[in-house]
């Protein structure tokens, strides 16, 4: 009996043996095979998400209270796009970009609405200041582009220089504003030119060229001078060259 007892044994684990190595065998097949169900769901889960669109998106919703975005404006864009696809297939990204093309958008946010219909919020640059005549000046710094008869409040400082001095002259318009506010002078517009000359004009249009560093000390002498100027008959000022170490030179031009 211990004999046939061995036998049996041996038979046993060598039986275990072979299943232990097929299965190490059949492992490695196993996971291949799954990664290679999974990578050709992720490769046309897409498409096949695209099959199940029974209509493409075909309506959209502006959302909030957009100052300048109307709803043409965004469907003008929209329809440029050519053919939307539907809910599963339509990439928002796209029609995102598409929104933010518009000059006065500093950003939008797209979202999918089941079945067939986009949610739109887009936020817009504040124009605070008119930038050299074709342009203006957001609240953020930013010079960007707006039609003009989508502007509702016109009456705006007047800046002007080259584009990477607009944080700079927005701070020297309210500075010289300020200064003048106090010497019951009203400010118009402030300009900056690449040598960094600063001129200014009041409201009465009269130009004060105020030339580079310091400016206080040349708006006192105006202030100091200007009722002393004697103006000649149907002419007015046309500016004030403050640009010397002592007094100005008066340019003045025909009234029409």
């Amino acid at each position: 009996m211990a004999v046939i007892k061995r036998k049996n044994t041996v038979k046993k684990a060598r039986t275990h043996d072979f299943k232990a190595r097929s299965l190490i065998q059949v492992k490695p097949l196993l996971v291949l095979l799954c990664v290679g169900i999974l990578y050709y769901a992720y490769s046309n889960w897409q498409n096949w998400l695209e099959k199940l669109d029974d209509k493409p998106i075909s309506s959209f919703a502006l959302l909030g209270t957009p100052k300048f975005t109307t709803n043409a404006d965004v469907r003008d864009l929209i329809i440029k796009m050519g053919d939307l696809k539907g809910f599963f297939g339509q990439d928002v990204d796209k029609v995102r970009e598409q929104i933010q093309s518009m000059p006065w958008v500093k950003g939008a946010v797209v979202r999918k609405i089941w079945p067939d219909r986009l949610s739109i919020f887009v936020s817009e640059y504040t124009p605070i200041a008119y930038w050299n005549d074709d342009r203006f000046l957001s609240s953020d710094g930013v010079v960007f582009k707006l039609p003009l008869e989508k502007l509702k409040q016109k009456d705006m400082p007047r800046l002007f220089g080259p584009d990477y001095q607009s944080a700079v002259v927005w701070d020297a318009w309210n500075k010289i504003f300020n200064e003048l506010k106090t010497k019951n002078l009203n400010l118009k517009s402030v300009a900056i030119d690449e040598r960094g000359s600063w001129d200014i004009t009041l409201d009465n249009d009269i130009t004060l060229k105020l030339g580079r560093g310091e400016w206080k000390s040349k708006i006192d002498r105006f202030v100091t001078i200007y009722p002393q100027i004697e103006v000649p008959e149907n002419k007015r000022i046309n500016y004030v060259d403050l640009r010397y170490k002592v007094g100005a030179a008066v340019n003045f031009i025909e009234i029409n």
